[in-house]
């Protein structure tokens, strides 16, 4: 069974993070891992890289149990597994979403572009090539708000079906109901803005949500067309909602950049949760060079396991926790 990930930034965690991650591990009722990884320290003399990544060691063993601490006060049967391993953050996480259900990572700062794709960036490279969905918490859900919703962007592409059927799964678990959103840009061209294009994206948009009703029927779904640019429309319609979830590389649809224009906008941009969703694996497109970029890496950024969390001295755990065996920690890893 796969885990929820959680990327621990050593820095500076993101608390609504933690906690989105730690409340879908318990609804989905999966094992929570939690993930710190230590970059290397290129620069300077040799013995002061070593002392720089003794610092960060220190620094990540430090976050990664601080994070713990506060996921079993919050949920403390939840199954948990803490990871170390030294590598660069974002090609950490993303090889290991290969064997997970989910990603959450936190954002402090994505309403500065430029620093999403910085070389120190998490974000932009995870959301653009990790092989499972990938959550990014930039602000907290709206859980106050009535009725609970989860908000998906369809625009008709093979990736945005794979964003309805995971928002629609992820409304019954929220007990939400789902709006469905396709977002129509306005034309130049006269003839597209009339009664019979819109009719048209209703159609396409029906098509999009068919059949999910019939197999989650908990769920209730509404449909909406919208005019305007989808960042700021998609922005707009998320306002109160519990996630935003939308397909990444969607083909004729919300694609552009490498990350993708629409997603890349959304994730500085929304007011809640962004959940970007790719396709299944049997449904990429080979060539792409999202996927086959990795072949061409070098080893320099590749995750190499740590040794083993929890042989410094730190606080006990809070109270005693009923545990279950996570499955296959890697080398590197520790189960608490």
């Amino acid at each position: 069974m796969k885990d929820i990930l959680l990327g621990v930034d050593p820095r500076e965690q993101s608390v609504p993070a933690l906690v989105w991650a730690a409340d879908e591990a318990v609804r989905r009722g999966l094992v929570l891992r939690l993930v710190v990884a230590v970059p290397p320290a290129h620069d300077g003399l040799r013995y002061d890289a070593l002392a720089r990544q003794s610092a960060l060691g220190i620094r990540a063993e430090s976050a990664i149990a601080n994070a713990e601490d506060l996921v079993r006060y919050l949920h403390d049967g939840l199954r948990i597994a803490t990871e170390r391993v030294n590598g660069v953050p974002a090609t950490v996480l993303r090889d290991m979403a290969q064997h997970a259900a989910l990603v959450v990572v936190g954002s402090r700062r994505l309403s500065r572009p430029a620093e999403m794709f910085s070389e120190s960036s998490v974000v932009a490279p995870l959301t653009a090539r990790a092989d499972c969905p990938v959550v990014v918490v930039r602000a907290p859900e709206h859980t106050a708000v009535y009725p609970p919703t989860v908000v998906v962007g369809v625009d008709g592409s093979e990736s945005s079906q794979a964003a309805v059927a995971f928002a629609v799964e992820e409304a019954s678990l929220r007990e939400a109901r789902l709006r469905a959103v396709w977002v129509w840009p306005r034309s130049v061209l006269a003839h597209d803005d009339g009664e019979e294009g819109l009719a048209e994206r209703r159609r396409l948009l029906a098509e999009s949500v068919a059949g999910w009703t019939e197999r989650y029927p908990d769920v209730a779904i509404s449909e909406e067309v919208l005019r305007g640019h989808p960042v700021e429309q998609l922005a707009l319609a998320s306002q109160e909602s519990l996630s935003l979830v939308v397909g990444r590389r969607g083909r004729g649809g919300y694609s552009g950049m490498r990350l993708g224009s629409t997603v890349h906008g959304l994730l500085h941009r929304a007011p809640c949760p962004v959940i970007t969703v790719p396709l299944p694996q049997g449904e990429r497109r080979t060539g792409d060079p999202a996927w086959s970029d990795r072949s061409r890496s070098g080893t320099a950024d590749r995750p190499v396991p740590a040794a083993p969390l929890g042989t410094g001295p730190r606080p006990p755990p809070r109270g005693t926790v009923g545990r279950a065996d996570a499955p296959g920690p890697s080398e590197g890893s520790a189960e608490r």
